[in-house]
């Protein structure tokens, strides 16, 4: 399996350690540049164009989805358009209310405010963000024990954009003060195509259509996984095929990177060779598949899964995790014929 230096594999699409300078290079910077997600794209346009003639803030917008959809890249272009700075962290690093105060009284009127996985934040980091949300006030301790003062400070009027993977580990208080809550969903491979085709130019490499859709159909409708790819065959282009990218490149610099044809790797698969040979095809608790394969229950849950489920080679069912019939196909495995019961339940007179 080709790893980096962390451990992170390939397919993975969280970002990585020295890869913010690519991401900010092909980073869109108007909508009419930002491929896909069509709904969300007019829905916000719309808002936009509405708070600038009235000349308020941009309501709340939460964004959620899979790592690597764009989310960040909306907080960039939404800030764009309003004309206001935009102030970057994540919920991991506001570890006190204090930090969060400081940030909120260092924005300035019609600034956005970004938080990356915000349901990271504590819960009375949580409480402090209520009053600055609804009311643009924050209430700051001064001193402490019986001489301590509470004191109301006025905030400029922001817009806060949080961004998360887990929308359903957000509280009820917080995820209800969002004036707008978008869901991204995973692109097509006709728009991974497109968004290669312009990472291409930027990048200056020669791309044709074809070998944009070879390398889309393995990028799990994920654009930073397909530049991922790109910038990897890119290289093996240079060093192997003087620099022109072709189909035998593709497939070798693929073969290199242990990705085969449906965008899995080394671990995508011996996840689904242990749910059918080792298991016999039987549904399989998550901690049983996690003793089997050596890996953690929530790096399985969170890092492994959610592509197999989405792309149709596993189910989760009330027993366990199930191999699909297109697993079986994928590894060339004979789908076992459907067995009766040995004792079939008689029906009811």
């Amino acid at each position: 399996m080709v790893e980096d230096v962390s451990g992170v594999r390939l397919v993975d699409a969280k970002l990585r350690r020295g890869e913010e300078d690519l991401e900010t290079t092909l980073r869109p910077q108007s909508f009419d540049e930002y491929i896909g997600q069509d709904n969300i794209k007019q829905s916000l346009n719309i808002a936009i164009e509405a708070a600038k003639k009235r000349k308020d803030p941009l309501d709340h917008v939460l964004l959620f989805g899979s790592p690597g959809l764009g989310k960040t890249t909306l907080a960039h272009i939404i800030a764009n358009y309003m004309g206001g700075h935009l102030r970057v962290t994540s919920g991991s690093a506001i570890e006190r209310p204090g930090d969060l105060a400081s940030i909120l009284t260092n924005l300035n009127e019609g600034d956005i405010l970004f938080i990356d996985e915000i349901h990271r934040l504590g819960r009375q980091v949580e409480e402090v963000l209520y009053s600055s949300m609804e009311d643009y006030v924050i209430d700051v301790v001064v001193g402490k024990g019986p001489s301590a003062k509470s004191l109301r400070l006025d905030l400029p009027k922001f817009t806060l954009i949080g961004a998360t993977t887990k929308t359903g580990a957000l509280s009820s208080p917080l995820r209800d003060r969002f004036g707008a809550i978008y869901r991204l969903e995973f692109y097509q491979d006709s728009d991974i195509s497109k968004i290669l085709m312009r990472s291409a130019k930027i990048l200056n490499v020669e791309l044709s259509n074809e070998h944009a859709n070879t390398i889309a159909k393995v990028s799990r409708c994920t654009p930073r996984t397909a530049n991922r790819i790109l910038k990897r065959v890119r290289d093996f282009a240079q060093v192997k095929g003087q620099g022109e990218i072709s189909e035998n490149i593709i497939k070798e610099a693929l073969n290199l990177m242990t990705i085969d044809a449906q965008g899995l790797d080394s671990v995508d698969r011996k996840i689904l060779d242990c749910l059918i040979n080792r298991f016999k095809g039987r549904p399989v608790g998550l901690s049983a598949l996690s003793a089997a394969i050596a890996e953690e229950t929530q790096t399985i849950e969170e890092v492994y899964e959610p592509y197999l489920l989405q792309s149709g080679f596993v189910n989760r069912t009330a027993q366990g995790r199930v191999a699909t019939d297109k697993a079986y196909r994928h590894l060339g495995i004979q789908i076992p014929s459907i067995k009766e019961p040995k004792n079939p339940s008689l029906p009811l007179s």
